[in-house]
């Protein structure tokens, strides 16, 4: 159904596709429980226990795709075994001029410089509140990322962050620290040791129990990866995501002189190859949450080999539509039993 629709998304412009499809998902809301037998694959052996939560299938869906928290309880069925909304910032911010994300089909990637665009965290709270008071809450972890208002300096960053854990409070089964965005001016500058201590034990201290984590930049050299790593999991981060979107236009020349985050097929050897070096160093010491390029259940399965113990997409759904998280995890499935 997916490869008929899709032509029709793709001609239009990227962000309005986005729009067009999540009518559709709004739409269709109330009808998925009944479809779900159709996208979702359930068994057993998908299932994985991390952070003190239960995920039904290691597959979820990155931040970027619902920025508003509006179609928390449509990932689930579509499939996913949890889901990462937002990014959301304390203020309501409009993100950066259009055009600002662009398609490059041919080597299945994205550059985006969205900007945090979004209507705030307290109504994304409000959204995701009524969704608990009327008992419809989702059927798999609920992970929210939060980051800092682009007009905030850098010194009161903390207080963003915080005012995000405050609004947000009972509402996320973990919280993702977006520190690495490119797309925010100085956002970055957080990673640096200093900068990434103080604002991570602050957060941590505030979220008490909910599990936090925190979101790097494969753009970092190894030895800087490994330090903002360390020194997170001493703040009281339970564990990492890897990777952000690069900065670098490797593998996609097209794309140079196209300011913004690459994301997809380029990405995945880049972000692979650093979450494997991280694992061997952690062993096992944190949760660690793989994103960047995955399309195929063998890319997923090539995360989980080096260390993942959840993976997210992006990019590919975007390309390859509703179906996808029930075609890795059938993928996934055959791999397990094969190797039996």
């Amino acid at each position: 159904m997916y490869s008929l629709v899709r032509p029709i998304l793709f001609s239009l412009p990227p962000e309005a596709a986005h729009k067009v499809a999540f009518a559709g998902l709004r739409l269709a809301q109330p009808l998925l429980p009944l479809a779900a037998p159709w996208l979702r694959l359930k068994h057993p052996s998908l299932e994985r226990e991390l952070l003190g939560l239960k995920f039904p299938n290691p597959i979820g869906l990155a931040a970027g795709m619902d920025k508003e928290a509006e179609l928390a309880r449509a990932w689930p069925l579509l499939g996913f075994g949890f889901m990462e909304l937002g990014t959301l910032t304390p203020k309501p911010q409009p993100g950066n001029p259009r055009p600002r994300i662009f398609r490059f089909p041919s080597h299945q990637a994205l550059v985006n410089r969205m900007g945090f665009n979004n209507g705030g965290v307290q109504a994304a709270a409000l959204r995701l509140k009524a969704l608990k008071l009327s008992g419809r809450w989702p059927l798999a972890p609920v992970g929210v990322s939060i980051g800092k208002n682009k007009l905030t300096p850098n010194e009161d960053a903390a207080g963003d962050y915080l005012a995000c854990v405050a609004a947000l409070q009972g509402l996320a089964d973990y919280l993702a620290v977006n520190i690495s965005s490119p797309n925010t001016p100085g956002l970055r500058e957080l990673q640096q040791p200093k900068a990434l201590k103080a604002l991570l034990r602050q957060v941590c201290k505030a979220a008490g129990r909910t599990p936090v984590l925190v979101k790097l930049a494969p753009d970092m050299p190894a030895r800087a990866l490994a330090l903002s790593a360390d020194l997170a999991l001493a703040a009281g981060c339970k564990g990492l995501i890897l990777t952000n979107t690069t900065i670098s236009r490797a593998g996609l020349p097209e794309a140079l002189g196209v300011e913004g985050g690459l994301s997809g097929r380029p990405l995945f050897a880049t972000s692979t190859k650093l979450l494997a070096g991280l694992a061997k160093r952690l062993n096992g010491k944190a949760a660690l949450i793989a994103s960047g390029g995955v399309f195929t259940a063998q890319d997923a399965q090539a995360k989980l080999d080096e260390g993942a113990d959840l993976v997210q997409v992006y990019t590919g759904f975007i390309y390859q539509g509703p179906g996808m998280a029930k075609s890795i995890c059938h993928g996934l499935l055959k791999k397990s039993s094969a190797g039996k």
